[in-house]
């Protein structure tokens, strides 16, 4: 049999992942040789990821080095008024599309993140786990593919709007009534929801940004 070799290791994959779950923050200067030393590959990998992070934004010039983005509120209002529309788009999809299993396992997914209300950043991290859920229950590929480079830029985001006091748990209940008219197949009431749902949290970080702003 031919030896099977070890994938190899994406080094675009893995800082993208670094500025998702913040060890990279908005502002933070890209090096490439630091960036080698950490992952473990050479440089050329981590300068073809650095020009393609670059291309998509998520890397801004300053002088000569590489910095991670960060989004102005104009940028941030943009953002979320497309995000709304496609996410709404997904859901109204899922309503159609979605597999039993698919709505047993956002229900799941719902009733587990209650267990994480006290951890932001883990509930950060199961709430895009759960609309990754819905994008994929759309089954619509090119629709999952506009929503990937939506989710990306919110990975400049430098907080969660989930660390706002009980905005976790309203959150979660906007995710169950998601998810109940997904499993109604009321499409209407499905990007209804999911578009409250991006509204209310808009909210929560422009008030976040507000109070930042107060206390500098």
């Amino acid at each position: 049999m031919p030896d099977i070799k070890p994938p190899q290791t994406d080094a675009y994959q893995l800082i993208l992942e670094a500025i998702d779950v913040g060890v990279f923050k908005p502002g933070d200067r890209l090096v490439e040789s630091d960036l080698a030393d950490r992952f473990g590959v050479s440089r050329t990998p981590i300068r073809e990821a650095l020009q393609r992070l670059e291309t998509q934004s998520l890397l801004t010039r300053d002088g000569r080095s590489l910095i991670v983005a960060s989004l102005d509120h104009n940028q941030l209002a943009e953002l979320y008024v497309v995000r709304a529309e496609l996410e709404g788009l997904a859901a109204r999809l899922a309503a159609r599309h979605a597999a039993p299993e698919e709505i047993r396992v956002l229900r799941e997914m719902v009733e587990e993140d209650r267990a994480l209300l006290a951890d932001p950043s883990a509930l950060s991290r199961a709430n895009r786990r759960f609309h990754k859920q819905v994008h994929l229950a759309s089954h619509n590929r090119y629709l999952v593919q506009q929503l990937d480079l939506v989710h990306r830029s919110m990975a400049l985001l430098a907080s969660t709007s989930l660390a706002a006091e009980g905005r976790g748990a309203d959150a979660l209940d906007e995710h169950s009534a998601i998810v109940a008219a997904i499993e109604a197949g009321d499409g209407d009431k499905a990007d209804d929801a999911l578009k409250a749902h991006i509204s209310r949290a808009f909210e929560t970080r422009l008030r976040l940004d507000a109070d930042r702003v107060s206390q500098s």
